[in-house]
């Protein structure tokens, strides 16, 4: 479930309308839900099971049970091969350090290797990916390849991503206690609630998401792409101080589009529908450069 289908986000902006009407106003629209409210929201997850338990406590128990059953019986089940619990949940935790990155492959069974408990090659490092990936557990995202830059200045590898935060919360073993005093952590965790809602509010089989990143350190960490060929550049911010230097990477991005447009009149890209800073903040604006910041809990379909 999204923040808006468990009743978190009061659901003001409508992302949808946004692409229709990127000229509407949201300025002095606000959330209700505050940074505390965030971070339980992804501890506990998506988990529509939560929606009838009472404690906040139990609410909590899900992903991790979720993970023991993933881990244990269903990596097993998919394709009927016997795997090592340990080491899928050791694959699991690496994958939580490195969400919402660009972290490669050999990094990754480095650290698995680190823990000193199992060993891991890399063909049974991929083989235990595919298996999560079949069980939509893991979804890692391509990279948008436009033509402003050379293509050896564009990462094209897979950013790291799953299909819910309570999943990497749960993995690294989490709090929210925890994440209140590690912000830079909940950082890359709000990134990843922040897709999983852009995919819930735009269910269609042919829209989808990338990333955009160069060797410049400009980026967009996420580039919705609608089914008809509109799209989104945009950003995730925590707080209010990281807004300017996300909204600054979305008008670079944009201004180096229009740029390649004027000297490659026979191959344009076509320009963004939107420019869009979601963030853990209270209120929603439009700044005089296009970018529209837009708390997380003011979001819906």
């Amino acid at each position: 479930m999204s923040l808006w289908e468990s009743q978190e986000s009061n659901g003001r902006i409508s992302l949808m309308e946004l692409f229709d009407n990127p000229n509407l106003d949201i300025d002095g629209i606000e959330s209700d839900m505050t940074v505390e409210d965030l971070i339980f929201s992804a501890c506990r997850g998506g988990w529509p099971g939560t929606m009838n338990i009472k404690k906040d406590s139990a609410k909590l128990l899900i992903a991790k049970n979720y993970i023991k059953t993933v881990c244990s019986e269903d990596i097993n089940r998919v394709d009927g091969v016997q795997r090592d619990e340990q080491l899928a949940r050791m694959i699991l935790r690496s994958y939580a350090r490195n969400i919402s990155t660009l972290a490669k492959k050999s990094s990754m069974i480095a650290d698995v290797a680190a823990s000193g408990e199992v060993s891991c090659s890399e063909p049974t490092f991929d083989d235990y990916v595919g298996a999560l990936k079949k069980l939509f557990v893991i979804c890692d995202v391509e990279a948008w390849c436009p033509a402003i830059r050379s293509k050896t200045a564009i990462r094209s590898g897979m950013k790291r991503a799953f299909v819910d935060p309570s999943i990497a919360v749960a993995a690294m073993g989490l709090t929210p206690e925890a994440l209140m005093v590690q912000l830079n952590t909940f950082g890359f965790i709000f990134e990843q609630m922040c897709i999983r809602d852009l995919k819930a509010y735009t269910l269609d089989i042919e829209t989808h998401l990338s990333y955009y990143h160069d060797r410049y350190g400009l980026e967009a960490d996420w580039v919705l792409h609608l089914y008809d060929g509109r799209y989104a550049l945009i950003e995730c911010k925590l707080g209010s101080r990281e807004i300017e230097e996300g909204a600054g990477h979305l008008v670079e991005l944009k201004r180096l589009i229009c740029e390649h447009n004027k000297k490659e009149k026979q191959m344009t890209i076509r320009e963004p529908d939107l420019m869009i800073v979601f963030t853990g903040g209270k209120m929603a604006y439009t700044r005089p450069d296009g970018v529209k910041i837009i708390p997380i809990g003011c979001l819906k379909d």
